[in-house]
């Protein structure tokens, strides 16, 4: 297992529409996929990568998110919650959440996953990026991890140059993941509505 201090987020706020009749009783991540919830998959990968601490946000049902994972204990991780009482998509989610990310640390970047994806990453292979993206003498704010279009989503999201570079314009679009690196100083000047008190 890797040794390092780099946090980790999972998104779990969303409402799930598109898995209606399922969400209406049950938060999209807390489903079960084989013998697992989504979001347990998730935590297992977190935690054999080496992320001790682990922030999840939640909105819709999270009190049924907070009785289900506990404090991490069981994942071998200390889970911290970000609770929102307001819907504030992905950048506000995170925003809010900064506090909790930047606690010990600052300017250190961290990861967030999407907590209704299912991915085959070890997110062990994620730690070099971390440290680049840590580096002062890097001036990149985020890192996104693109893959090729799935057949529901054949447009794309963003243009990648071949020097790995988002660009404006470009020949193919490739899908954002829901899997990115982010140096806090990319959300910390969102709205304050999306601060703790």
């Amino acid at each position: 297992m890797p040794d390092h201090a780099f946090k980790a987020m999972i998104l779990a706020a969303g409402r799930g529409e598109r898995m209606r009749p399922l969400t209406d009783t049950i938060p999209k991540p807390l489903l079960r996929v084989g013998n697992k919830m989504l979001i347990e998959y998730h935590l297992d990968k977190l935690a054999r990568a080496g992320f001790k601490e682990i922030v999840i946000n939640h909105a819709y049902l999270g009190d049924m998110i907070e009785n289900a994972l506990g404090d991490g204990t069981c994942y071998g991780v200390t889970i911290c919650y970000s609770k929102e009482t307001i819907k504030l998509e992905t950048a506000g989610g995170i925003a809010n959440a900064l506090p909790y990310l930047t606690a010990d640390h600052r300017n250190r970047p961290f990861l967030v996953v999407n907590g209704d994806i299912y991915c085959s990453i070890d997110f062990s292979t994620l730690i070099p990026d971390l440290v680049r993206l840590n580096s002062q003498s890097n001036n990149d704010l985020a890192y996104l991890l693109l893959v090729n279009n799935p057949s529901h989503h054949l447009e794309g999201d963003f243009y990648l140059s071949e020097q790995g570079r988002i660009t404006a314009t470009g020949q193919t679009k490739l899908t954002f993941s829901g899997i990115g690196i982010y140096r806090p100083q990319l959300l910390s000047r969102w709205p304050s509505i999306a601060r703790h008190d």
